[in-house]
């Protein structure tokens, strides 16, 4: 099983990137204007640059170079700063994998305490708490959060900074307290989704005859939640927080852009609003196949903890 999902790798990447390329070749921007921004360019000098950057060639012909620039890990020039997009992505990715995984984790912890209480204390007073906590975290926007963080937890209380990134070779401490609010804006949503998951995949394992039979055997429940209910009840939750991680990716575009923090997502809105074709691509594509790398890892999880699924494949 895990060999055809890493050959599907294959036909899924190409299709990806055929998207990419389609869209923004039908899309208005134009790289000759951006590389002549502000020079008030003539029509001969237009002209001369897309001939000179194959912007003229047939649509297929573009496609092929565009696939073996890429399979020589070549992302095309910006046109505006002129450097490679593989050096500006190299230079982003970090942030945004540093943002994400935090995001993630924050999520994954939240989800698993939330849910799990929830689930061991079904319709009462702490389970009515916290579905209604949970639904007003999946109803919640995460920009909106992010505002309201930003609000209370930066500029009254001053506990945070507003924005900007500290690099945690310089400071352990600065860099935690450049992305706590960032994180916590983009993993709250996701963690309120994944706690009403988790509840219910908890209370449907804890209804059945072998979790009764373990804790009437004289077994301790903290014993047989933690060692048998929780690894059957997270089969669930894996497979929607696989689909949830794109979630994270993409929220990172605008939380990165509202608290300044120089990743991929800032990268694209920039490249988007000065008109940087290939800086877009070489974004969109990046976090394309970081997306399907993670969907993979989650798939490789998901056999280790679903025996019956091993032994069917």
């Amino acid at each position: 099983m895990l060999v055809r999902r890493i050959l599907l790798l294959v036909p899924m990447m190409l299709g990806i990137v055929l998207f990419v390329f389609l869209v923004m070749q039908l899309s208005d921007m134009d790289p000759a204007a951006a590389y002549y921004k502000g020079a008030n360019p003539t029509q001969e000098q237009l002209h001369a640059f897309r001939e000179e950057n194959g912007l003229l060639d047939p649509l297929p012909v573009r496609y092929v170079h565009f696939v073996g620039d890429l399979l020589h890990g070549d992302m095309g020039i910006s046109v505006l700063t002129k450097s490679p997009v593989l050096d500006q992505v190299t230079t982003a990715m970090p942030l945004t994998i540093q943002l994400t995984l935090l995001g993630l984790g924050i999520a994954i912890v939240l989800a698993l305490l939330l849910g799990v209480t929830a689930a061991l204390y079904r319709d009462r007073l702490a389970d009515q708490v916290i579905r209604v906590v949970s639904l007003t975290g999946v109803a919640a926007p995460g920009f909106w959060l992010a505002l309201l963080m930003i609000q209370y937890l930066a500029v009254e209380t001053g506990w945070f900074p507003t924005g900007g990134y500290v690099n945690p070779a310089d400071s352990f401490t600065g860099w935690l307290e450049s992305l706590t609010l960032p994180a916590f804006a983009l993993s709250l949503p996701i963690a309120a989704q994944l706690t009403r998951i988790v509840r219910t995949a908890v209370v449907e394992e804890l209804d059945k005859d072998y979790v009764r039979t373990a804790i009437g055997g004289g077994l301790p429940p903290v014993v047989v939640v933690g060692r048998n209910v929780l690894r059957n009840a997270l089969i669930n939750p894996l497979t929607v927080l696989g689909l949830r991680v794109g979630y994270l990716l993409g929220g990172a575009v605008v939380t990165e852009t509202i608290f300044s923090l120089p990743g991929m997502g800032k990268l694209m809105i920039d490249a988007v609003q000065n008109g940087d074709p290939a800086v877009v691509q070489g974004v969109v594509i990046t976090t394309a196949v970081c997306f399907v790398f993670v969907n993979l890892v989650i798939d490789i999880l998901y056999l280790l903890v679903n025996p019956r699924l091993r032994s069917a494949s």
